[in-house]
This record gives C-alpha cells, sequence and structure tokens, in this order.
C-alpha cells in the first residue's frame, strides 16, 4: 500500500531518527520501580544542570549496555533517546568528564554507602525481599593504569588500587575489590570498595562487627537472620566476632583437624541421612544431578562447640578427583621404585633374604599392600655341564614382590573425598531450627555474583574521570552495585514468575527455561529498535512471543520501549 503524498510530506517536515535500545527501557523500568533517581537528588546536593540521579542512571545504562562500561558517557548517549531511557529530553553533551566528575565527587562526600544502602532499602521494601538469608561474598574489578601515587602508600586510609588475587583472571592488572551483602537470589542489600589486595577472611571480620546494624535498617533483629559464608569465615577473629546471638552457617577448612575428624566419623559409623537431589534444572547425561547425603555431628573450634553436618555428595569435585588420582599414581610410583632396586639385589645367606622381605612389607603406604617372598637363586659353574645336569657353585636369594592396591583404604580415600563439611549454630530443633538438608540448600541457593555477570568482570576501560582521583574508583564501585542490585532484582522477578505461575519462558537455542537469567532476557531484546518521528515512537516491528512473555514476567509495560515515563 502506497503512503498517501501527504503523509510523505508531512514526514519530511518531521526529524525521524533510529535507535537501537535492546533491554534498556527494562533496565529504566526497575529504576523507576526502586526510585533509583528519585533518591539520589534528595541525598547528593545539586546546582548543575543535569540531576545527579540521571548522570547515576546514565552511567547504569552504560554499564548495564553490554559495551566496555563507563568509557566515554557522552559518545554512548548521542546514539540513544535519552528522553526514554532517562525521562528527560537531554542534550548528550551534558555528560562530559566536568559534569560526570562533579556529580562523582558530590556522592563520594555524601557516601557510597549511604547512598547504596538508601536505594536497597527501598528496593527490598518494594520487592518485598526475603531477608532471612544473608549471604557475603567480594568481587575484583581490574583496571588498567598505573595508579602509582595511591597504591603502595600502606599506612593511607585512601582506596588503594593495586595488584591482589584476581578473580578476572587477570594478574597482570591492578585492581580493587567489592564487598557486598546479599539476600534473596544474591541481591545485594550493602556493599563497599575494598583495597586491591584485600583478604575475604578481614573483609569478613570488619563486616561482621557491623552486621547486627546493617541488618537492623530492615527490621532484622539478631537471630531473625542466617549470615551464609564460604569457608573464608571460619577463622578465630571471626567466629568471636559473629558471637552466639548471630546465626551463621558456613564450611569448615579442610585444614582443620576436626573436618577430617568427623569425616572419618561418618564414613566409619556409616549413618548417613538420604537428603535426595537439591538440583532445579533437569539433569543430563553430562551433568547428571549430584544425591547428597548427611551425617549430624559436633566439632570443637577454638574452644567452642558447633554444629556440624558431614556432607556426601555423588558428584565429587573434580580438582579432588584428580588429586587423588595424582596422589595414588605418585605413592605406587614410589613403590615399584623400591621393589625394582630391593628385587634386583642377592642376598649370599637366606636370613639377610628374609629380613629385607620384612622391611619391604613394613614399607609405609596409605593405599598399597606389598605381597613379597624370598626365592632361591642359583648360581651355577661355568663350563658344559657333566651328565647335562649343571652343578650349582653356589646358592643366593632374592625377592619377588606384587603391589596390591588396598581397595578398602583407596574406597574410603574417594569416599573422603566426596565430603565437606558445613558448620553453623543454627539449631537442630525449636523455634527457628533447620534440619541437615535446609542447611545444605539455604548454603547451595547463594549463587556467586560471578555467575551471568560476565560483562562487568572485563578490564575496566575508563577515561580521565576515573584515573584522576581514587574517591571516584570508590564511587565507581557503587554504580556497578547499583548495576548489580538491578540485574538481580530482573532476574529474581522473573524466576519468581516461573515459580508462581509453574511456567517456563524461553531458554537458549529454542528451548524453554525454568531458570532465566537477566543476561538471557539481554540475548533476547539486544536487537529492540525505536523508530522516532518527531515526537512519536514506534517499534520498527512488532514484539515476538518470546519477548512479551518476558515483559508479562517483568510486569513491564511495553510502552516502556515507546513512552518516556512509563514503566
Amino acid at each position: 500500500m502506497r503512503v498517501p503524498l501527504e503523509v510523505e510530506k508531512a514526514i519530511e517536515k518531521e526529524k525521524i531518527a533510529a535507535y537501537v535500545v535492546g533491554h534498556l527501557p527494562i533496565v529504566k523500568a526497575y529504576a523507576i520501580k526502586i526510585g533509583l533517581v528519585d533518591i539520589i537528588n534528595q541525598l547528593v546536593p545539586n546546582k548543575m544542570d543535569v540531576e545527579p540521579g540521571i548522570v547515576f542512571l546514565g552511567m547504569i545504562m552504560d554499564t548495564l549496555s553490554g559495551r566496555t562500561p563507563l568509557y566515554r558517557l557522552d559518545e554512548f548517549f548521542q546514539d540513544q533517546d535519552t528522553e526514554l531511557l532517562l525521562g528527560k529530553r537531554i542534550n548528550p553533551a551534558v555528560f562530559n568528564d566536568y559534569n560526570v566528575g562533579r556529580v562523582l565527587d558530590k556522592a563520594y562526600e555524601i557516601g557510597s554507602i549511604k547512598i547504596f544502602t538508601a536505594i536497597a532499602k527501598n528496593a527490598v521494601d518494594v520487592f518485598d525481599v526475603n531477608t532471612r538469608h544473608v549471604s557475603f561474598d567480594t568481587t575484583s574489578v581490574s583496571v588498567f593504569g598505573d595508579y602509582d601515587l595511591y597504591s603502595d602508600d600502606n599506612e593511607s586510609s585512601i582506596l588503594k588500587i593495586t595488584y591482589g588475587h584476581s578473580k578476572d583472571k587477570r594478574p597482570d592488572l591492578k585492581q580493587f575489590l567489592v564487598s557486598m551483602l546479599c539476600v534473596d537470589r544474591n541481591v545485594p542489600i550493602f556493599g563497599k570498595t575494598e583495597d586491591g589486595n584485600g583478604s575475604d577472611k578481614t573483609i569478613n571480620n570488619k563486616l561482621l562487627t557491623t552486621i547486627s546494624k546493617r541488618m537492623a535498617l530492615h527490621g532484622l533483629e539478631p537471630g531473625a537472620f542466617i549470615y551464609i559464608a564460604d569457608a573464608a569465615m571460619v577463622t578465630k577473629k571471626n567466629l568471636l566476632a559473629i558471637g552466639d546471638s548471630t546465626l551463621f552457617i558456613s564450611r569448615l577448612p579442610a585444614a582443620y583437624k576436626e573436618c577430617l575428624r568427623v569425616i572419618k566419623d561418618a564414613i566409619e559409623k556409616d549413618q548417613w541421612q538420604d537428603l535426595g537431589r537439591l538440583a532445579i534444572t533437569r539433569p543430563t547425561v553430562k551433568r547428571p544431578a549430584a544425591h547428597y547425603k548427611a551425617y549430624e555431628s559436633e566439632v570443637e573450634i577454638h574452644d567452642k562447640n558447633y554444629r556440624a553436618i558431614v556432607i556426601h555428595s555423588s558428584a565429587h569435585d573434580k580438582r579432588r578427583k584428580k588429586r587423588i588420582e595424582r596422589e595414588l599414581k605418585a605413592d605406587r610410583k614410589t613403590l615399584e621404585h623400591q621393589c625394582k632396586e630391593i628385587c634386583k639385589k642377592d642376598f649370599y645367606c637366606l636370613a639377610d633374604a628374609q629380613a629385607a622381605e620384612e622391611d619391604l612389607r613394613k614399607t609405609n603406604s596409605k593405599y598399597y599392600i606389598i605381597n613379597s617372598e624370598v626365592e632361591e637363586r642359583p648360581k651355577y659353574k661355568v663350563g658344559r655341564p657333566k651328565g647335562g645336569i649343571r652343578e650349582i657353585k653356589q646358592m643366593r636369594y632374592g625377592l619377588l614382590a606384587t603391589i596390591i592396591e588396598d581397595e578398602q583404604a583407596v574406597s574410603r580415600l574417594r569416599e573422603e573425598a566426596g565430603c565437606f563439611v558445613m558448620i553453623t549454630n543454627v539449631p537442630e530443633e525449636g523455634e527457628n531450627s533447620y534440619d541437615s538438608k535446609k542447611i545444605l540448600k539455604a548454603y547451595k541457593d547463594q549463587y556467586g555474583i560471578e555467575q551471568n555477570f560476565g560483562f562487568l568482570k572485563d578490564p575496566v576501560i575508563v577515561n580521565s574521570i576515573f584515573l584522576k582521583r581514587p574517591e571516584r574508583i570508590e564511587v565507581l564501585g557503587l554504580v556497578l552495585l547499583l548495576s548489580l542490585l538491578i540485574w538481580r532484582l530482573i532476574e529474581r522477578e522473573m524466576r519468581q514468575y516461573v515459580e508462581r505461575e509453574k511456567r517456563d519462558l524461553p531458554g537458549w537455542k529454542r528451548r524453554r527455561t525454568t531458570r532465566p537469567t537477566t543476561f538471557m532476557l539481554m540475548t533476547k531484546f539486544q536487537r529492540i529498535m525505536i523508530i522516532k518521528i518527531g515526537d512519536n515512537r514506534r517499534l520498527n516491528k512488532p514484539f515476538t512471543k518470546q519477548q512479551m512473555e518476558y515483559l508479562v514476567a517483568l510486569k513491564v509495560n511495553s510502552n516502556a520501549f515507546i513512552k518516556s515515563g512509563a514503566g
């Protein structure tokens, strides 16, 4: 059908533009729901043309766009519909280094922790986030640059950007850490930046001294929440800091003798409680679901008794299995060498051979048994034997040895390798009690923040606004935390929809899934384009059935893609 001439003329008079917005209108909708812009505007003073909340929203948009985050923000918005994404028609030039830098400095003066805590508290209330389980996690953020002025001063209270254990596997780059408390599907409710060489154990200790205060902001007293952390939490200082009032669940490090003791005790008594399978995703041939069983016990750590649950998993840790096989192979190789050397040797008398055999049998090996016997080794006279019978000149003795695997010991070793120990002060009976299965599930439900957030883990290429002052790097940590908060809320909303409606959502490669991720959603919307004619917007083509399913699950109106105030 041909467009009427008068319509063509009207279009010619209007300014026409096209923008690839992808999933960013969904990010905008969730920023509106948690009141991000308004809260920041209330907390951060401003006398500029652009509001601080808008600047932060812009940085979050850039961060969650999937490109290298926070690099030339003004250039990013030159190709974006600022009115649609930010709620106001804004000249991209206002996102220049000077304006953004001033906002970062003001935010640092107010306090990154204060800003994030206020927004996170509002998000918890709006989305009714479950704060019963509180987990601790850290991630490293790599940066390019020397940072010589403040990375080597150990006495300075300023954030130290330096080398440390890189969770990005980029030991060649300096870094800083972001630590956080997370609840309900790893939604962050508290976070701060840490020195690049910070230790999880030390950071954990600092956090534990204030955790009751942090959780009180959400109306939770000690005993009303459970602190969940990995094995780095189990130190004398940390256990002392957590005290008796705060409940916790952690993993007992293998370095503690009590860990091996209770594992051996569990295997010897063989009184396991079957926990079944905990995996929600459907098992496959290549990735079968792990089957768990538990053994209740008690350990004494730093002069105090704690509840211990020995967990056995059918899916043994691959690294442990490889280590066991290396250990067994090395042990056997050592024994084979010893046996070869002793078996080559001739003894002039039977008593010496028997003594050597006794010593060989006593060779220390945890996993192998040496079976040996003495054999006669006659030495014959030289020359042609008379009557066809060779005459023995001298009788000597040697050893024959066979190495046999100690099946019982090796079986126990492999079974021990499939075990780990949970340590907790959560009661087994009474109010707020957790059984073994609930303890394990609470621990395993805390997913690492590295998952589905990979594009934030690229080395962060930032321009001069961040290179000038380490204080601005600290505010960069705030931007990443706010981005993570929105990212996790989106994922949480989708998974709650799946559970509530008992239905799946589009997944990878035309498959359906009951475990949708925000990254999965991001790929489904990456080609969404908006055509803007004057003040009117329209999609370049209608949403697909899959995209509409996601919008329904997220409770996001499709108008969010064409109207600036919609969410």
